[in-house]
């Protein structure tokens, strides 16, 4: 089924060639985790679009007898979650891994992948089931067969429910942050209003203008109106025209998001994210639930909901953010803490209960 498969392997430090070839050293420099970065290709059968050939691109950083956690974020998130030695460039969950992290590549091997589409080159509706089974594809050919955690991240959580639903029997627990079995027709339609920024810019061919609106869209409905009254100031008049505090930090967050995506990329992973659901009677595994209370984006009760419905162990954890849907970006020791205690406590431990 495989048509091609490529890796590379980075035993990232060895000890001193001296230290070697003496019998009186006797410390060995400590090797950093292996890190493998590559691509498969393989053909996939999507939900929407039929059978079609995909490339998946991945990363995973710890030794390979180490039990796999699964790593996903957002629809601009990518395979790079943290940095190490072979890639020391920051990752999109920099705070979370890392030797003493979270997300320890000493304790566990980190894998992540770039999402289906994620290169533009797929313009099909591509449903989170058809992440979630390209996840699984993509074990299949890295050799592992159970993941001890999927920790999922905004649509990398739905995405974890998918996969918690379609191959529960490879999956020892999930962490769901912000991202549950449905879509909300709230969130879907700030969506489609950005959707239709980026339709837009295409027809006055002007596709990177669109993006970059539709970006500034999105912020504001990641973000919440108590951050932004403490962080900009009133408006005021800039060369005959009134500008408002908030329009230098959207231009900025416009322009940094439209230097690394493409607008078919955007547009059908967004689309992805109003194609989620999950029957939660479908997932069999332990779950540990994150909502924020100030996230607009995906609701404290539906969080309420999805562990109500779920048949298994489950946990909720509130926190309370005025980064809102961002939290899990930036609410760096609360969710440390809610991805320790969810990652290390045994599974019996692991019961029905809410805690704010």
């Amino acid at each position: 089924m495989s048509l091609a498969h490529s890796s590379n392997a980075f035993p990232l430090s060895t000890p001193d060639a001296a230290c070697q070839a003496s019998d009186a050293c006797l410390e060995v420099a400590p090797r950093a985790p292996l890190a493998l970065r590559g691509e498969i290709s393989l053909e996939l059968e999507l939900r929407h679009a039929g059978r079609r050939a995909v490339t998946l691109r991945y990363e995973s950083v710890g030794a390979l007898e180490l039990p796999a956690i699964f790593v996903c974020g957002g629809i601009s998130a990518d395979r790079h979650v943290a940095a190490s030695a072979a890639h020391p460039e920051a990752g999109w969950w920099q705070a979370q891994g890392g030797e003493g992290q979270a997300l320890d590549p000493t304790r566990h091997r980190i894998v992540s992948f770039d999402w289906l589409g994620a290169d533009g080159a797929l313009d099909v509706p591509l449903d989170p089931a058809d992440q979630a089974n390209a996840i699984a594809a993509l074990l299949d050919r890295l050799d592992i067969a159970r993941l001890e955690a999927f920790v999922g991240c905004s649509y990398g959580a739905m995405v974890g429910l998918q996969f918690a639903a379609l191959h529960g029997v490879r999956l020892g627990k999930l962490v769901a942050i912000s991202g549950f079995h449905r879509a909300h027709p709230y969130a879907s339609a700030w969506r489609a209003l950005q959707r239709r920024a980026v339709a837009l810019g295409a027809l006055q061919c002007d596709e990177t203008h669109g993006l970059g609106l539709a970006r500034q869209f999105a912020i504001l409905s990641y973000r919440t109106p108590d951050e932004f009254d403490a962080r900009f100031a009133p408006a005021r008049v800039v060369d005959g025209r009134v500008r408002v505090g908030a329009e230098d930090y959207l231009d900025h967050c416009a322009a940094r998001f439209v230097g690394r995506s493409s607008p078919t990329a955007y547009l059908r992973l967004s689309e992805s994210i109003d194609l989620q659901a999950v029957d939660p009677a479908a997932v069999r595994v332990p779950v540990t639930v994150v909502a924020v209370e100030e996230d607009r984006l995906v609701p404290l009760s539906d969080a309420h909901a999805l562990v109500d419905a779920l048949p298994v162990a489950a946990r909720l954890r509130v926190i309370r953010s005025p980064y809102g849907h961002d939290a899990f970006l930036k609410e760096v020791v609360d969710i440390g803490e809610i991805l320790r205690h969810a990652l290390h406590s045994p599974l019996q431990d692991v019961c029905k209960e809410n805690a704010a």
